[in-house]
């Protein structure tokens, strides 16, 4: 992790724009602003500052069906010390040509540009992150470093190189707030805001879903079971395999996954290749044939009666109208 001027010690006021593109998540503006005011609460002072700007300066459309209020569009971003960029779903639609250069234009007023969730897909369209590491939402790490081999794509939950800052969702957003508290007040007041939210001081370091698999309401059986599933949606490991790797009868596998989860492995394990190829049906141009190899169909004709099964509609009508012909060629995930 390259270090950034922002993150030393400092007593004048940080200043930070939230760049929220329509269609992102409530969950990731609030972790990214909840930190910096409970900062202030507890130093009794303004030590961080931000503002909220959006593509046409008017209330932008989260995912929950609330509109956020703006102070403003991109131009009014200038001034800040570091533009943060939100993004989920839609960016087919939401990131624009004009959006895109606009970023591309405003981007070197800043001392750090940053992204959340899908937004490192939009830094990645402007070139902002040639030449450097970066994370983006892990379900789209592969995606995007086969897209963009300029960009050194790692599984981290934040990344921090140079005047660029990449962060991998929701959590790791206040991760990310908390290193920048941590960096310019100290390791306590970092703490202190971490308490307040019954949360931890994680490292950007470490990989995004490792707490799904170490969930300590899981058995740590069902938990290595579920990482394995988890790790190969191309390749479905037979369930009786899985069960012998971790020294387990089939049976009993599959004991342990209705106590824990309620459904059998395999149930579970087709569950997540499906909710895979649905995202990817919403989020990405792929061809059906693309996504039934990516997760483990043999032919798209086996995926879609699996997934007509599950969802009770054919997989082309999860496609929005137009939307292969849109200039952007992934949408990322969201949350």
């Amino acid at each position: 992790m390259t270090q950034n001027a922002i993150f030393t010690r400092a007593t004048s006021p940080l200043t930070i724009a939230l760049f929220v593109l329509p269609q992102a998540s409530i969950l990731e503006v609030a972790s990214a602003l909840d930190p910096l005011r409970n900062a202030n609460r507890h130093l009794g002072h303004e030590a961080y500052r931000w503002r909220v700007v959006t593509p046409d300066g008017q209330p932008v459309p989260l995912t929950c069906g609330i509109e956020l209020p703006s102070s403003g569009n991109l131009a009014d971003a200038s001034g800040a010390d570091a533009l943060v960029v939100i993004a989920g779903y839609r960016l087919a639609e939401v990131a624009t040509r004009p959006l895109i250069r606009d970023l591309r234009r405003i981007a070197p007023r800043f001392q750090l540009v940053g992204g959340v969730d899908a937004a490192p897909w939009v830094m990645a369209r402007a070139g902002l992150l040639d030449g450097h590491r970066a994370t983006v939402h892990w379900e789209d790490l592969e995606d995007l470093a086969a897209a963009h081999p300029e960009i050194d794509v790692v599984p981290d939950r934040y990344v921090i190189d140079r005047n660029r800052a990449t962060i991998g969702g929701a959590a790791a957003a206040s991760d990310f707030m908390l290193h920048l508290i941590h960096a310019r007040h100290g390791a306590a007041l970092a703490r202190q805001v971490a308490a307040s939210f019954l949360a931890t001081v994680r490292k950007g370091t470490e990989p995004q879903i490792a707490p799904t698999r170490q969930d300590p309401a899981l058995d740590p059986r069902v938990a290595r079971a579920v990482a394995q599933m988890e790790a190969a949606l191309d390749a479905p490991a037979p369930i009786p395999i899985i069960a012998a790797s971790l020294g387990l009868s089939p049976r009993r596998l599959e004991t342990l996954f209705r106590q824990n989860l309620g459904l059998t492995p395999g149930a579970y394990a087709l569950g997540l290749r499906l909710a895979a190829a649905r995202r990817m049906l919403t989020d990405t141009r792929h061809p059906l044939s693309e996504i039934a190899l990516r997760t483990g169909f043999s032919s798209p004709a086996t995926l879609s009666r699996a997934f007509r099964a599950r969802f009770g509609q054919p997989p082309g009508s999860l496609r929005p109208a137009g939307f292969l012909s849109a200039q952007i060629s992934h949408g990322g995930a969201g949350v």
